[in-house]
């Protein structure tokens, strides 16, 4: 019942910028942040929204990615500034509804590469 739609991934130039998008409907929750997982890593915390509008990020993206929100579309976005390949991996959008029920995107890939 509960779908992600995410969109915005790709290949960008070290340096660039990239915005993804992820679409939630089924639900009235919005999605709660962005994951990420590099080739040989595990799927690492990115960036996302916390209690009373707090937000979380990552050491590694602090200075360089915001994360934001449309409660009227239930969209959220993840701005990606100042790129490195360092930042290579599929991106993950996720949602929580309660403790037992927690849904995942399908991963859109961003590559960072000259």
């Amino acid at each position: 019942q509960v779908q992600l739609v995410e969109s915005g991934g790709g290949l960008v130039q070290p340096g660039g910028s990239l915005r993804l998008s992820c679409a939630a409907s089924g639900t009235i929750f919005i999605p709660s942040g962005w994951y990420r997982q590099a080739p040989g890593k595990q799927r690492e915390l990115v960036a996302t929204f916390g209690r009373s509008g707090s937000t979380n990020y990552a050491d590694s993206v602090r200075a360089r990615f915001t994360i934001s929100r449309d409660n009227a579309k239930n969209i959220i976005y993840l701005q990606m500034n100042n790129l490195s390949p360092e930042d290579t991996a599929v991106y993950y959008c996720n949602l929580v509804e309660s403790i037992l029920r927690t849904f995942w995107g399908q991963g859109t890939q961003v590559t960072v590469s000259s």
